[in-house]
């Protein structure tokens, strides 16, 4: 084994590629630079929500195989309401039942058999049961490292102390005691656990105080996002959110966002104008739109839509982890205003890099200030912009991986 050159197989229970919301940035962005001084296989669940075809030909691109496993239990509607039914009278999570089929194991077996691996690299811990540690006979099973990506439990147990439906608080309350049984009991197995704060990493080790771990925080892809003459100079009057709406925090956000904050800022700027960007919207933000309030739904290329906005803003009262919409933005060179939860592990100086505001007053007043003084908005936007560069790279985050790995076969060889 080399450490210099590293053969890794990713598992995952959804494709990396090509990336459309959150988690699969974080996925590709670390992978495609890891492939250009590794050996990358993959081994991914896919459902409905992906074109099979097209996930498999952009990884194509980076990994020397891809194996996509077809997820029938991954359907939303009534597939999934049936699943969360069934996962109240079981012992494991709904997020571990929904991605456990034998065909993946079936999957990883044919593959870690053929050929021996120095690292398996798992994303998420819903897939922790999975038999993961096998290598052809006669040789050494590889080490685990899991990308916890956010602490899910204690999201899920947000979500039951959250405002929203009585169901809803009622199913996160009984679910999210059997995620932090399912999700610690992976990590406490695995080899090495990296997080995407510090905050993160000690609320793992609050729990798990032995497990080995490591700050791998998300980032942008600098190159791509970043300030183009060729892009639209900002409008001076439009606000943007952006993010997949379909998960709990984004929506939670919006409607915040919409009942609190909005209504300051546009009395206070008859101009201004809100538009929200992402998939799957779901009807409560359907509702929004209006004369002033424009939804985009998903869009191809994010980076014309941020250049024309004067203020990015992330009113996120829920989540875990880090937010890649902040860095996506600061590395476009936009004035950003986040809470402090939507701000948490990027570390940024508020009023220098981005402005931090809790309070929905606060909040609009910030917004009202960097539409009033574009001045202010621009040197915001390009101290975010060097700050992104400087700490928010995906090169930089891979390097520091790859560091982590290197540890952890150094210790166990």
């Amino acid at each position: 084994m080399s450490l210099e050159h590293l053969n890794i197989l990713c598992v995952s229970p959804m494709p990396a590629s090509p990336p459309r919301f959150g988690a699969q940035a974080r996925m590709h962005g670390l992978m495609t630079q890891l492939a250009r001084r590794h050996d990358l296989t993959a081994v991914m669940l896919v459902d409905d929500q992906f074109d099979a075809d097209e996930c498999r030909r952009a990884m194509q691109g980076y990994c020397r195989d891809v194996v996509l496993v077809p997820n029938p239990s991954g359907r939303e509607g009534l597939t999934k309401r049936l699943l969360q039914l069934r996962s109240l009278a079981s012992i494991p999570s709904f997020e571990r039942l929904r991605v456990t089929l034998p065909a993946l194991q079936h999957a990883l077996d044919r593959v870690l058999r053929a050929r021996r691996f120095d690292v398996v690299n798992l994303a998420f811990p819903y897939l922790g049961d999975y038999d993961l540690r096998q290598a052809p006979p006669g040789q050494k099973p590889p080490p685990l490292v899991v990308d916890s990506h956010e602490i899910a439990y204690d999201l899920a147990r947000q979500f039951a102390r959250a405002s929203g439906s009585r169901c809803r608080r009622l199913y996160a309350g009984a679910n999210w005691r059997k995620l932090r049984r399912d999700e610690l009991g992976t990590y406490r197995d695995a080899d090495g656990v990296y997080l995407c704060s510090a905050a993160d990493e000690r609320r793992l080790l609050d729990q798990l105080c032995g497990v080995r771990t490591a700050v791998i925080p998300n980032a942008a892809d600098v190159e791509y996002y970043r300030p183009r003459p060729t892009d639209p100079p900002s409008d001076g009057r439009t606000v943007v959110y952006f993010g997949l709406l379909s998960t709990v925090p984004n929506v939670d956000g919006v409607i915040h966002f919409a009942r609190n904050i909005w209504p300051r800022i546009a009395t206070a700027h008859p101009g201004a104008r809100w538009k929200i960007i992402g998939g799957r919207p779901p009807p409560s933000l359907q509702a929004l739109a209006g004369p002033r309030v424009e939804l985009t739904g998903f869009v191809s290329d994010l980076r014309p839509h941020l250049a024309a906005a004067a203020v990015v803003v992330v009113p996120l009262r829920l989540g875990g982890g880090t937010r890649l919409k902040i860095v996506e933005a600061m590395a476009m060179g936009k004035a950003v205003v986040s809470t402090t939860l939507g701000a948490e592990g990027i570390e940024a100086v508020p009023g220098r890099d981005l402005l931090v505001e809790d309070a929905s007053a606060t909040f609009a007043d910030a917004v009202n200030r960097l539409l009033a003084e574009p001045g202010l908005a621009a040197r915001i936007g390009r101290s975010a912009r060097q700050l992104a560069v400087d700490r928010y790279a995906w090169s930089g985050a891979a390097r520091t991986l790859e560091g982590f790995y290197r540890r952890i076969l150094e210790t166990g060889c």
